[in-house]
């Protein structure tokens, strides 16, 4: 294998915005490994690609993952995987087991694919970047444990990129609202909410994926995609 071809990991790789980004990369030529506990989205991945079962919350399992690679070295990780559905209900009956399954998955397999992945990052001096959310930021009522999860994840975008620079760049992207399979059910009021006309795409976050992966004086930042959603001042009629 050439220094010349790309590689990239990306978790949570097999559906939604991970396949988006796990699609584009392929169609720029990158050597994509797309790592994800849903084994039958698994085999079902784009053309070009190839899948690797694991959850990014078990430490052992990310280091067989990312040596089952086979790879010396690692251009770009992307830390996509997380528990979607961010609603949980009322703060005084969350059990502690739903609390740390959003950390676990969300915040701490951020961090395991970091720790494993350094190595073969920094052969190649390459990038991670990690996929956060405007409800970093931002919340609606009994989403506790998703906006704790993201909002760690935008704390340790900075703190990595500080630790493993300059041989490793680190940066987030945070997306609003992104249609994927089974949220894609959107009335016109709600692409209207956007100032750029409409919601998101996976394909406008792999866009935003594959400029941070070659933008070489960017990092410990954190960038919001969201079609100026929350730029967009909202009155109650």
């Amino acid at each position: 294998m050439t220094q010349d071809i790309k590689r990239a990991l990306v978790t949570g790789g097999a559906k939604g915005i991970g396949r988006g980004i796990v699609a584009r990369l392929v169609k720029e030529g990158w050597q994509v490994a797309a790592m994800d506990r849903d084994a039958a989205a698994l085999a079902d991945l784009p053309t070009g690609a190839r899948g690797i079962e694991a959850d990014v919350s078990d430490e052992a399992q990310v280091a067989a993952a990312i040596a089952a690679t086979g790879w010396d070295g690692l251009d770009l990780l992307v830390n996509n995987a997380g528990l979607a559905s961010p609603e949980v209900g009322p703060i005084e009956e969350l059990d502690l087991a739903t609390w740390n399954a959003f950390i676990g998955t969300n915040l701490t397999g951020a961090l395991l694919m970091a720790k494993h992945g350094v190595p073969l990052l920094r052969a190649r001096r390459g990038a991670i970047v990690n996929i956060t959310s405007s409800r970093a930021v931002q919340s609606e009522p009994q989403t506790e444990p998703y906006a704790a999860a993201k909002g760690g994840l935008t704390a340790l975008t900075h703190a990595l990129a500080v630790s493993l620079g300059p041989e490793i760049r680190v940066n987030a992207i945070a997306p609003g609202w992104i249609v994927t399979t089974g949220w894609d059910e959107l009335r016109e009021i709600d692409h209207a909410q956007h100032p750029a006309g409409r919601a998101g795409r996976p394909e406008d976050v792999a866009e935003a994926v594959l400029w941070l992966a070659q933008a070489g004086f960017m990092t410990g930042e954190s960038i919001l995609l969201d079609g100026g959603m929350t730029r967009k001042m909202i009155y109650a009629e």
